[in-house]
């Protein structure tokens, strides 16, 4: 609830009270996303610092250093403006800090969205958050959201009741569920509403575990570890808790879950493909069928279906032959699929010792991942883990995955290759499609500034080869070129495209 209208309400009323006096010194940024600005009342400084990141939230630290270098100024038009008030935007996760001649700095604190603008006469002209370019054309005054809270109103709209109350949030939906409030009759689900409305006014404010996540919270729900009656201190106390402990948490049971997962998959890999191996390694036949035909090319007559012979150790063996060919060009064949034999043979000890190089490394991060005991030290060894865009994934058409960090997409069938190919890729996305064959578009995103791994082409290669007619082969062609090469002619049926300037690998059909 850091964020919550009903916390942010509080926060900014204990602010209005703080502030009076006070004129802003220094506003700047000396970190991606965070903002610092400092007041001072000519006694004493107070310092606001914003977190803008995935996790934003607002702190107020006692003191705070300004770094030499890599910081900016911002906001200039701020500066030794004195205070005037708070406006808490009604109904909304935003308030303003409002200065003399005119001037407001907004706090908008939407989640991953979160963004701070400086108003003139309600008027933004400044954003901190450039992305987020929506917010340059905000008028302070649609930042006002109205809220029936009527009898009736709840009563005709109660099975919509999170929509219709978006200010509540999920702790204080979470408590309702707790006290019964979808079972409950309309009388006693409004008389229960109403109850938590009234605990949101009081000034009370709890650091609560809930489901193995740190919150702070308005309500007693889950094992409540502190209890405050300032805002000020209770929202400091949270980020230092969050932060390094159930931030770090979070953290490492998302990493934890993905390697461990990494190990797995690798491991099934590596069983699955060293038996292939095995079986290929030992079966060596076509070579010698070749050779063996070689040496008796002038004993073997075209037409045979086969031919017995003796292999270079006296052994009799029975070889199959095309009978429209003679026994040099079946010798051939032979030789051909000996050579597929050995290409395969070098791909899977290659992509089997890869695996294994993985799952090592994975265990070391594990072990690591284990001995760390703070968020600080989480960030010095790994990057913040994100769950692999399970959203995003949903939402696509097409079948998703990943290889070393680089997004690969698959076509379903034809009308879906389509729409992947034309309407989904960049230009600067590789493409790739089983070679003659009818099969899935396959399209890994480009990375600004990267070029392809040739190990993610041969991964996305493997993937294309088996969502193709040739998923059953040994070894099936490949053609990949970058999506820009690729077009379609008005009227070819759907999944037909022309491709130009591709080049060809050879790999093993692998899901």
């Amino acid at each position: 609830m850091h964020n919550n209208f009903y916390f942010l309400r509080q926060l900014s009323t204990a602010l209005n009270k703080k502030l009076v006096g006070y004129s802003v010194v220094s506003c700047f940024s000396q970190n991606k996303d965070e903002l610092i600005i400092e007041l001072n009342n000519e006694k004493v400084s107070f310092f606001i610092k914003a977190h803008l990141l995935s996790f934003s939230c607002l702190t107020f630290p006692d003191h705070f250093n300004r770094a030499r270098k890599n910081s900016v100024d911002l906001f200039n038009e701020i500066i030794l403006k004195k205070f005037i008030d708070v406006t808490q935007f009604e109904n909304e996760r935003s308030f303003a800090l409002n200065f003399e001649k005119g001037y407001s700095l907004v706090f908008k604190m939407h989640a991953n969205r979160a963004n701070l603008l400086l108003a003139k006469d309600q008027q933004v002209i400044q954003i901190f958050r450039n992305q987020f370019v929506a917010d340059s054309n905000l008028s302070l005054s649609t930042l006002n959201r109205t809220i029936d809270w009527s009898k009736e109103y709840f009563i005709e709209n109660r099975s919509t009741a999170k929509q219709i109350y978006p200010t509540l949030g999920k702790v204080v939906w979470d408590y309702l569920d707790e006290k019964g409030f979808n079972t409950e009759s309309h009388d006693k689900a409004w008389i229960l509403l109403n109850e938590v409305l009234q605990l949101l006014q009081t000034p009370t404010f709890y650091l609560i575990k809930q489901n193995e996540q740190i919150r702070l919270s308005l309500l007693a729900l889950g094992e409540v570890l502190k209890k405050f009656n300032d805002p000020i201190e209770a929202i400091n106390a949270f980020f230092f808790l969050y932060t390094s402990t159930g931030g770090l948490q979070k953290e490492k049971t998302l990493l934890q879950k993905q390697l461990t997962s990494t190990i797995d998959s690798c491991q099934s890999y590596i069983i699955k493909n060293q038996k292939k191996l095995d079986e290929i390694t030992i079966d060596t036949q076509y070579k010698t069928w070749a050779d063996v035909l070689m040496a008796n090319i002038h004993r073997v007559e075209r037409g045979n279906k086969k031919v017995q012979l003796n292999d270079f150790n006296g052994n009799e063996i029975i070889i199959k032959l095309k009978p429209e060919l003679n026994a040099q060009q079946n010798a051939q064949i032979f030789y051909r699929k000996a050579k597929n034999q050995e290409i395969e043979i070098g791909k899977l000890s290659a992509s089997i010792a890869a695996k294994k190089e993985e799952v090592e490394k994975a265990s070391q991060q594990l072990n690591l991942l284990n001995s760390i005991g703070t968020l600080e030290e989480f960030k010095t060894h790994f990057k913040s883990v994100k769950p692999k865009d399970a959203k995003k994934a949903e939402s696509l058409p097409f079948h998703t995955t990943e290889h070393m960090g680089y997004q690969i997409w698959i076509g379903k069938n034809a009308v879906n290759n389509d729409l992947l190919t034309l309407k989904y890729a960049h230009k600067d996305d590789m493409w790739l499609h089983a070679k003659d064959v009818s099969g899935s578009h396959v399209v890994v995103k480009n990375q600004s500034g990267k070029t392809f791994p040739k190990e993610v082409i041969e991964r996305a290669a493997e993937l294309a080869a088996y969502n193709s007619k040739r998923k059953t082969e040994s070894l099936c062609p490949v053609a990949y070129t970058l999506k820009k090469y690729v077009r379609k002619r008005k009227g070819d049926p759907a999944g037909a495209v022309i491709v130009e300037r591709e080049e060809v690998i050879m790999v093993t059909p692998r899901l």
